[in-house]
């Protein structure tokens, strides 16, 4: 029962910690990041500020939503120590929940100390972005593994000996980080520069002198496609070679999450990046992540498909 709780608790965690990254969203989009001036933890030097516009409303309640999501992330490493025992993998996956939580929280210190917010278009910001957003997947991933550990502690991936299927799983991390990258780089852009439609858009993109931003969003869209087809080709391979349950519910996840995604990026681009088909668009490309990290674990931890394929590869040698 202990554990039934544990579990429901570190899924209500992942839920809101994607609650306050899409709020993260809000806060860039409407160029609320200084709403706080150039104060951290404190808004404007004081603990409670006086509002004095709606930037200071968004960043401060995205303030106080990231201090309760760092606060719940300790509840779980508590908790994890004490439902499972040392070397359980639960407790691996709430550290480094709580560590990607630190690293989350110090980069959105810099960001706001050092003034990369509002509408600053630097290269510190544009570097700083896809670094932010990829550690919010590592955060988000590190929190669903404590959730599915703490009912599957057989779920560790071995990635040895596991030949193309590992092969395969990898180059996807690798892909969907590549997606996240360009599109913070994406969003930054359509936050700092605004247009009106599509072909503004690339207009812009092609015109020599632009900004980099303008110019760099332009790819983000074909990498997407290019990287959401071959995870789809991935998900069925590795379906086909771990042919179990939760392998196969998680590979057709995958496929299904990664066209929603495809589709609701094709209309952020249609309606020149609005907040209506920009949170969508993030949510899922969240979800597209947890899923090939439940995929992964699901098939190089040999949990839920036939028992005849369980064995190891060095039990298959002997």
């Amino acid at each position: 029962m202990l554990n039934r709780r544990f579990t429901f608790y570190a899924w209500g965690v992942v839920v809101f910690t994607l609650l306050v990254i899409l709020w993260g969203d809000v806060v860039q989009a409407t160029g609320s990041g200084d709403g706080c001036g150039a104060h951290w933890p404190t808004c404007n030097g004081e603990v409670l500020p006086a509002f004095r516009g709606l930037e200071t409303y968004i960043e401060f309640f995205h303030r106080i939503t990231s201090g309760l999501s760092f606060l719940l992330v300790v509840g779980l490493l508590a908790w994890s120590r004490r439902a499972f025992p040392v070397g359980h993998p639960a407790r691996l996956g709430a550290g480094l929940s709580l560590f990607f939580m630190v690293t989350e929280s110090l980069v959105g210190a810099a960001l706001v100390l050092f003034r990369l917010v509002g509408e600053d278009a630097s290269l510190a910001r544009a570097v700083v972005a896809p670094v932010h957003l990829i550690n919010t997947l590592f955060l988000v991933g590190s929190l669903a593994l404590t959730a599915w550990w703490s009912v599957y502690p057989e779920a560790r991936p071995v990635w040895r000996g596991q030949g193309p299927m590992g092969w395969a799983l990898g180059l996807g991390f690798l892909g969907i980080l590549a997606v996240a990258a360009s599109g913070a780089l994406t969003s930054l852009g359509d936050a700092l520069f605004p247009v009106r439609n599509t072909a503004e858009a690339v207009d812009r993109a092609l015109s020599p002198g632009e900004h980099f931003l303008v110019q760099l969003r332009i790819y983000h869209p074909f990498i997407a496609v290019f990287v959401g087809a071959y995870a789809v080709l991935a998900a069925n391979l590795v379906a086909a070679l771990r042919p179990g349950r939760q392998v196969r519910w998680f590979a057709r996840a995958v496929g299904v999450l990664f066209v929603l995604q495809l589709g609701m990026g094709y209309l952020n681009v249609h309606q020149a990046a609005p907040l209506y088909t920009q949170l969508p668009h993030l949510l899922l490309s969240d979800l597209v992540w947890l899923s090939w990290v439940l995929l992964a674990v699901s098939a190089l931890g040999q949990v839920g498909y036939p028992a005849r394929s369980r064995t190891t590869p060095v039990a298959e040698a002997r």
